[in-house]
């Protein structure tokens, strides 16, 4: 992972200097932006291969540049790094593109497990590209970005998108909320959030409520199970 690219975006000069400090200190190219419109300036400049990104900023909040980054390139890995700390706000987080939710304070060694898991995960060079995953009548273009069922566009976050994707390459097992917490969330302990919950509720709206055969199941103290007949 050497020469990789991080455009971390704080407020705070401290903060900022400090992650630019210890993340250079483990091999990354660090640059460190105090305002959201000038990081959009230079994002849209400049390749990044991660980025690290404060919600309250002076300028353009977290959110709606975490958003427009993902216009620019929807593959770009963020993790945003906030005070932040209620159920809410991780939602609007994962909403708006983010892919992992640091808390402050918080342990430096974590953010870079989650720098690296993360970095990981977009450079393997088994990732399939160009694919298309399905199950019964619904289908994920991997390239494109898209789902569909029964030929009607299914509009996903990309937190939503990530979950979906993950019941689609597990179909017809269950998975439990433990494997999901860690495999989609990066979360080792499950216990005190229901963020699953509301993504699966999510999920469900989007795309089994309109339809007679329902994809997504609850098995009651397993999982869940994204099922097709066979």
């Amino acid at each position: 992972m050497g020469n990789c690219r991080i455009l971390v975006v704080e407020d705070d000069p401290r903060i900022a200097d400090t992650l630019r400090y210890g993340l250079s200190e483990n091999g990354f190219e660090v640059e460190a932006i105090y305002s959201g419109d000038t990081a959009f300036d230079v994002f849209h400049q400049r390749p990044f291969d991660l980025v690290i990104l404060d919600i309250n900023l002076p300028g353009m909040k977290g959110y709606e540049l975490c958003r427009r980054m993902r216009q620019i390139n929807p593959e770009i890995p963020v993790i945003m790094l906030t005070a932040l700390n209620t159920l809410a706000d991780k939602i609007e987080g994962y909403d708006a593109g983010a892919d992992d939710y640091l808390l402050k304070p918080f342990e430096f060694r974590e953010l870079v497990m989650k720098i690296r898991v993360l970095l990981r995960r977009t450079a393997d060079p088994n990732s399939p590209t160009g694919n298309i995953l399905h199950a019964a009548d619904l289908t994920m273009n991997l390239e494109t970005k898209s789902v569909e069922r029964a030929g009607q566009p299914i509009t996903l976050t990309a937190k939503e998108f990530q979950l979906l994707e993950y019941f689609l390459r597990n179909k017809n097992k269950v998975v439990s909320r433990t494997d999901i917490a860690v495999d989609v969330w990066n979360i080792r302990d499950d216990a005190n959030t229901n963020i699953i919950d509301v993504y699966i509720n999510y999920l469900r709206n989007k795309m089994d409520k309109a339809f007679s055969e329902k994809l997504l199941h609850t098995f009651v103290g397993m999982g869940y199970m994204l099922k097709e007949k066979c």
